[in-house]
């Protein structure tokens, strides 16, 4: 605990200074040294000027999380995100610098289940973070009440500006009691942002953190735009074309990481994943494998990540694109270290393509637009390393326990027979074209054909949905449907392009061969019942 006498002196408890050793966390940002002592012990509202991605979750989340009142069950704080996936992050921040204090935290966004929403809200929560829309939705049905708020934040104002939401906002506000402290972050400080301070904050600190200088030295910077659930296909295609690939995999949330990771085992990759729910025993014991490269692709959080020091790394892929520009930078720093040159991969989906731009814009660094590898690019790069390893045996002459085997081979086969019949043997799952599956061309939605494939082996024939007839209420979750499947038939976890599950039923997507194997295993049932899998009906 001795790194984190810092956090210690900001007037933070031992609970909270055990779950930041647990995260990794040694020395407090500007912003955290500014903001926190403040919140803990003064009485006034507060403005804080600063970029995305300075450490302003855990400068205001921290008090916040230190003041609330754990046996009154009702919205002591409020945080106000712009976008639902900063509203995700936001709440999985705090979630996991709560410690042990039984904080109940809930996110609010459109386009999550309402009703789910609606059953946590009468169980009774702590702290609400959320989007103004769906905020202010739940206000109106009269399902949020906020009359006992203790805590009210603004995050990323200025954007929430600019997305048109400032209206909403304030009539949040309106809903608010008038004893509350109120927070305001931005990263600047238009004249309606500050007369939104005027107006409903009452004497207040100004905090000012001074934006730092992004830049990124020795890494290559590509991208590549992929639809949502091919990016695991595309994954794999990049570390199956690079001649080296050392690296880390960032992810936004623990359930990514355990999935991907857990595909990229199935798929024979030496691969582990890492977040916040590991003990530090397993923490230690995963990174001891990685920098020993006993294992050579690491799937993390970015909260997971800190401290995370290995010198060598060829890749950085950001799985899922980061929130902000300094994210970013801090993510492929990671790269291009000792002199060497690194890779930062970024996929997006056409949706985040003007976020990306914005993040380019802000590190003043290129970053270029590639086409993903081809199936037959893939397996012609195979082929050669293959010859280049067997060269090199050769001219080692690192093979005299294996040359009368040969010999007596070729006394009854002809030469090229014999050596591509011992090539099919020892290769033959490694050049297997079908181990890859179709990768949908985005640019192909511009055109109005939602269904074009690119890159199509003759094996693979696009994909198929099928219908499960178990859901929630047999227990199935999207990892035990999977493992469900695959214990009956031989296919792998990373097979599964889709999972959703209902409370009676359930579907699944993978590829055409996949699912021509999967309907044959369960074709078979007791005698008058229907097969527990069927295709699916198509949508009319």
């Amino acid at each position: 605990m001795e790194k984190l006498a810092s956090f210690q002196a900001l007037g933070l408890s031992a609970n909270i200074l055990s779950s930041l050793h647990h995260k990794g966390f040694e020395e407090p940002t500007p912003i955290q040294e500014m903001v926190i002592p403040l919140l803990m012990c003064g009485d006034k509202d507060l403005i804080g000027q600063a970029q995305t991605g300075t450490g302003k979750t855990a400068a205001f989340g921290l008090p916040i999380i230190e003041k609330i009142k754990v046996n009154n069950l009702s919205v002591q704080a409020l945080i106000l995100t712009p976008t639902r996936e900063l509203t995700i992050q936001v709440a999985e921040e705090i979630h996991s610098l709560r410690g042990k204090k039984g904080l109940k935290i809930i996110p609010l966004y459109g386009g999550q289940s309402i009703e789910l929403q609606l059953r946590h809200l009468k169980k009774g929560v702590h702290l609400v973070v959320g989007t103004p829309g769906r905020i202010l939705d739940h206000l109106r049905r009269k399902t949020l009440k906020l009359e006992h708020l203790d805590f009210c934040v603004l995050d990323e104002a200025d954007e929430m500006l600019n997305m048109g939401f400032i209206d909403d906002v304030e009539t949040i506000l309106e809903y608010t009691n008038r004893n509350k402290r109120t927070m305001l972050f931005s990263a600047t400080m238009p004249d309606e942002i500050l007369r939104i301070a005027q107006k409903y904050m009452g004497p207040y600190e100004l905090v000012k953190v001074k934006q730092k200088q992004l830049t990124v030295d020795q890494t290559d910077q590509i991208y590549f735009e992929v639809p949502k659930r091919d990016k695991f296909e595309a994954l794999c295609r990049i570390i199956d074309i690079e001649k080296e690939f050392y690296g880390l995999v960032f992810c936004r949330t623990k359930v990514d990481v355990d999935n991907i990771a857990n595909s990229l085992i199935d798929r024979g990759y030496d691969a582990d994943g890492l977040h916040g729910d590991l003990s530090q025993a397993q923490r230690e014991k995963i990174m001891d494998k990685f920098k020993k490269q006993r294992i050579t692709l690491l799937v993390a959080t970015d909260v997971a990540a800190r401290g995370i020091d290995v010198q060598n790394l060829t890749h950085v892929i950001n799985y899922a694109l980061p929130q902000d520009p300094e994210s970013y930078v801090h993510r492929i720093g990671r790269t291009g270290r000792a002199g060497k040159e690194g890779t930062a991969v970024t996929f997006i989906t056409p949706e985040e393509n003007r976020k990306l731009m914005f993040i380019q814009r802000i590190i003043k660094s290129k970053i270029q637009r590639r086409n993903l590898p081809q199936v037959k690019d893939i397996i012609t790069v195979k082929k050669k390393r293959i010859r280049t390893q067997l060269e090199d045996i050769i001219e080692a002459q690192d093979y005299s326990d294996y040359l009368s085997m040969a010999q007596d081979l070729l006394e009854t086969n002809a030469p090229d027979k014999a050596l591509a019949a011992l090539l099919k043997f020892t290769f033959q799952d490694e050049l297997d074209a079908s181990n890859y599956n179709a990768i949908r061309d985005v640019s192909s939605k511009i055109q109005g054909d939602y269904n074009a494939i690119r890159d199509v082996s003759p094996k693979i024939q696009g994909d198929t949905r099928l219908f499960i007839a178990r859901g929630k209420k047999d227990g199935m979750t999207k990892n035990r449907l999977a493992k469900f499947i695959t214990e009956k038939v031989h296919i792998t976890g990373g097979k599964f392009l889709d999972i959703y599950i209902q409370d009676t039923f359930s579907f699944i997507t993978v590829p055409f061969r996949e699912a021509e194997l999967i309907l044959k295993y369960f074709k078979t049932s007791p005698k008058g019942k229907k097969p527990i899998v069927v295709k699916a009906k198509s949508k009319s």
